[in-house]
């Protein structure tokens, strides 16, 4: 098997290779809430309404930065501005030369598995949609090992 997410440094990955090492969690597309006098960042339930709660990827994936400018996307030289991403998050691990979690669709070779080991956010997020009103995000802050 072709283990190039051992075997390659993130700046060497192919585009294809780097979109296959997203394991879809959909943890990147929770909003967020950043502390001003700490900086530290607290993750909420709510999800970017372009975030499909069933799949746990975008729906509009190439046009993500054009509908929601605010949007990060991840590649290998932003890796060290990105420490809001989760610890389970595979950019994250590989960039600190950790393995994969053997819930990994790669590992695994099931896409399944993800959310069978309880990290996609499919099982707890809501649509922004149903906020009444952007300062609601406090109160549906969560809390997680990240």
């Amino acid at each position: 098997m072709n283990r190039f997410w051992e075997d390659k440094r993130l700046e060497e990955l192919t585009r294809q290779e780097w979109e296959a090492l997203c394991d879809g969690c959909g943890r990147c597309c929770l909003h967020k809430l950043q502390d001003d006098e700490s900086d530290e960042v607290y993750y909420t339930r709510v999800a970017c309404h372009l975030l499909d709660l069933e799949s746990g990827r975008c729906r509009h994936y190439a046009q993500r930065q054009r509908l929601v400018p605010d949007c990060m996307v991840l590649n290998a030289e932003a890796m060290a501005a990105l420490e809001w991403l989760p610890h389970s998050c595979a950019y994250r691990l590989r960039a600190a030369g950790k393995p994969l979690p053997a819930w990994h669709p790669l590992v695994s070779g099931r896409a399944d598995s993800v959310r069978e080991a309880g990290m996609s956010v499919t099982r707890f997020a809501i649509p922004e949609q149903a906020l009444a009103h952007p300062d609601e995000l406090e109160d549906h802050l969560i809390l997680w090992p990240l």
